[in-house]
């Protein structure tokens, strides 16, 4: 299996509850950007993940939008606070897929890309609209390989 992080894109400063916290105009535009890259670049996802925060979401369905409508659907494990191995039990139940796409947040994404491909925490840092690769063995989520980490900053508009 394939899997794709994508880090949130920029959110706003205040919001009600961190769980209402929105994209700025800027994080619309960086989710836009992820969605045209993955498009330019066929990466397709059979579908994405996100986290029920609301910036992540927003993310999600932005990313989704650019790429053709591909399928979102909002997965409780990738709430913020996500535990590495709790991600990697719930993701076994993906691998069906061949593509998966995951839209969630700090310091749980780069903990997770560290814990996947076999590497000790704090070794990866994943910036905001940053799109990672890694490919997984479904027989053990556990010995991946990075095939790319590319930070928004880095796409063509």
């Amino acid at each position: 299996m394939l899997l794709y992080l994508l880090r949130h894109a920029d959110p706003v400063s205040h919001a009600d509850s961190d769980a209402a916290r929105t994209l700025s105009e800027k994080g619309v535009e960086q989710a836009k950007r992820v969605g045209r890259f993955c498009q330019r670049h066929q990466i397709g996802p059979d579908v994405i993940l996100s986290s029920p925060l609301r910036r992540a979401e927003q993310t999600a369905r932005l990313a989704a939008e650019e790429m053709g409508g591909v399928e979102v659907r909002i997965a409780e494990f990738l709430r913020s606070g996500m535990e590495p191995d709790a991600a990697v039990v719930e993701l076994k139940s993906f691998t069906k897929f061949n593509k998966v796409m995951i839209v969630g947040h700090e310091p749980d994404f780069s903990s997770l890309a560290a814990r996947l491909v076999g590497t000790g925490p704090g070794k990866i840092k994943l910036s905001k609209a940053s799109l990672t690769a890694i490919e997984l063995d479904e027989n053990n989520l556990s010995n991946g390989r990075l095939i790319f980490s590319i930070p928004v900053s880095l796409m063509p508009a």
